[in-house]
């Protein structure tokens, strides 16, 4: 079965279907769905949609666009619902400067203390960077997120970028984008990670996958990224399902 392990079910684009929606993954093939955490708001629903599905997980954490919400006080939130068996990883966390605010210092600060949550609570992180490649591996480093493990999602970076993830022990998450036709540098990402380090996302309601691109991306799309990863590494669809469906599992911690 499919593992989407990271979905965004929770936001407002799946308001006027979400229930229907969620109700036809599993006769379409995707048996398990991780929903991710932006914000302390998105966090709750998150919580709230694993709690609701049984084939539902949860991951809680504040995205470094949102990371003026933080104070001490909703790290304490953060820790709490961490504890829930359904909560899977502390995420998304890391940083974006695709836009001048917030301040990068800031982000820095909180990438570093959610870093700091999921070692205490001992879960992996699901970790979001845009435009800031290095000082996301040098906090990685600082941090010794090596010890710490997640994945680095919807990644952008070059294939020599990939590879000091993959040192530290990290997962890279394929989306959607590996479709695209523009998406050389995906491709050779993809070309030089082994399948044993790879997991399927759809970061949905965004980034839907050729023939759907700019529209709202859904787990149901997932089957074409498949279908293009299958094609480059020269394996079956069969496989490719098989083996990100055990790595997203042993990521997850749910292969005990």
């Amino acid at each position: 079965m499919i593992f989407d392990t990271h979905a965004h079910y929770d936001d407002e684009q799946f308001d006027t279907d979400r229930e229907e929606l969620i109700g036809s993954l599993k006769d379409a093939g995707i048996g398990y769905v991780a929903n991710i955490g932006a914000s302390l708001s998105s966090s709750q629903a998150s919580m709230d949609l694993a709690h609701k599905y049984d084939f539902f997980y949860a991951v809680v954490g504040v995205h470094p666009s949102e990371v003026e919400e933080l104070d001490e006080d909703n790290i304490k939130k953060l820790m709490e619902w961490s504890r829930d068996d359904k909560c899977v990883a502390i995420g998304e966390i890391g940083l974006d400067y695709h836009w001048p605010d917030p301040a990068p210092e800031l982000q820095k600060i909180w990438f570093r203390r959610q870093l700091q949550i999921a070692r205490e609570v001992k879960l992996p992180v699901v970790i979001h960077s845009r435009e800031a490649a290095q000082d996301t591996i040098d906090i990685m480093k600082d941090e010794h997120a090596e010890d710490i493990g997640g994945v680095v999602h919807c990644f952008s970076y070059s294939k020599e970028i990939a590879d000091i993830c993959l040192k530290m022990g990290f997962y890279i998450g394929i989306g959607g984008v590996l479709t695209f036709k523009n998406a050389k540098k995906m491709v050779e990402v993809v070309e030089n990670t082994p399948m044993d380090r790879i997991i399927l996302e759809t970061d949905c309601p965004y980034l839907a996958p050729e023939p759907f691109r700019g529209k709202r991306n859904c787990s149901l799309y997932l089957p074409y990224v498949v279908d293009k990863m299958a094609e480059i590494k020269k394996i079956t669809r069969e496989e490719v399902i098989k083996i990100t469906e055990d790595n997203a599992r042993r990521m997850y911690g749910l292969d005990r």
